[in-house]
């Protein structure tokens, strides 16, 4: 957009009779439910509509983040959201906001120019400057394309939610409503392979970088691609989607934290001669939450905290960084 006014958002849920007061004393939420009564939670997400100024509309996406204590971040993408207008390259703008005594969300840029009211309604933002309207926005709830999908006759199913599946797991333990919690190896190992998996990050508004929702899908044991409450984030590679070391995702696409996401996978293990030297890098393709992250990218090198790079088939390995992270719908076909 061609510029962001200062606004201010004056919250009209009409839900205070059930809004949490406990968002200052709890920390962390991994049920979505319980979250839900929580203020903070229901601001936060994914608002897609028009900017406009002079009569003419630009398209914007905007990322409304949790801070905690009532502090958000607001990062609008011109042209939509990411995955789905924008990419990585194009305009995004950073404001910071927090509730006020009178129960309104107040952002304030550094420059100050322009002062506009926006109100949400049932899921609908519109801002006005005096008498003009100069945004309107509706909150939206993405899904990945993958999600749900179904793992075809030949594949391994690693789990499916109930007690057997977790058997196939070191530490395999089932949490909540029949998720696969964090800090787990498959048993079973693999070389050359197509992957399916759900993920889940809690809701941990005071928490910070690597502190917020932090795990990771190792493919083949050897090479990170990172899981982490990375919404709103930049997109680096030790973020959501990021290869650690080796790569940032081609766009974040982290969605809020206790959305449902995915990662789909095809991956080419290492070549090595029969001396066991390595001829022949890995490669892999990533998909989160059904777009392109990683094409064909070529991994140079093992990334640290698991297995070291070599000739064998290995497992796949969720992270465990303390972070209460959960899996469901884990399935693997061997090529």
């Amino acid at each position: 957009m061609k510029k962001m006014v200062v606004f201010t958002l004056a919250m009209a849920f009409a839900l205070s009779s059930v809004v949490s007061v406990q968002a200052q004393e709890k920390k962390e939420w991994i049920d979505p439910t319980e979250a839900a009564k929580v203020l903070d939670y229901q601001i936060q997400g994914e608002y897609v509509g028009d900017f406009i100024e002079d009569g003419e509309k630009t398209k914007i996406g905007l990322q409304i983040i949790a801070m905690g204590d009532g502090k958000f971040r607001a990062v609008s993408f011109t042209g939509g959201l990411p995955g789905a207008g924008w990419k990585r390259g194009d305009k995004t703008e950073y404001v910071d906001g927090e509730l006020n005594a009178s129960g309104q969300v107040v952002f304030k840029l550094e420059d100050g120019e322009g002062t506009a009211v926006a109100t949400i309604k049932d899921g609908k933002l519109m801002a006005v400057e005096g008498d003009t309207i100069v945004a309107e926005m509706k909150k939206v709830h993405r899904q990945s394309t993958t999600m749900g999908a179904k793992p075809p006759k030949a594949a391994v199913v690693l789990f499916d939610g109930t007690a057997k599946s977790a058997e196939n797991w070191t530490r395999g333990q089932i949490v909540l409503e029949k998720l696969l919690r964090h800090d787990v190896e498959s048993k079973e190992k693999f070389q050359d392979h197509v992957l399916h998996l759900e993920f889940r990050t809690p809701f941990m508004p005071y928490a910070r970088g690597q502190g917020r929702g932090n795990s990771g899908m190792y493919v083949q044991g050897r090479y990170e691609c990172q899981i982490l409450d990375s919404f709103g984030l930049e997109g680096k590679n030790n973020e959501c989607g990021g290869i650690y070391s080796i790569a940032e995702p081609i766009v974040n696409m982290a969605l809020p934290p206790l959305v449902w996401q995915t990662y789909d996978v095809d991956f080419t293990a290492a070549r090595y001669d029969a001396d066991g030297k390595k001829v022949k890098n890995a490669r892999v393709t990533i998909k989160h939450n059904g777009v392109v992250i990683h094409d064909d990218l070529e991994l140079t090198h093992g990334t640290p905290g698991k297995a070291k790079e070599g000739p064998d088939p290995e497992i796949l390995y969720l992270q465990g960084h303390g972070n209460p992270v959960v899996f469901r719908n884990v399935w693997a076909v061997k090529k």
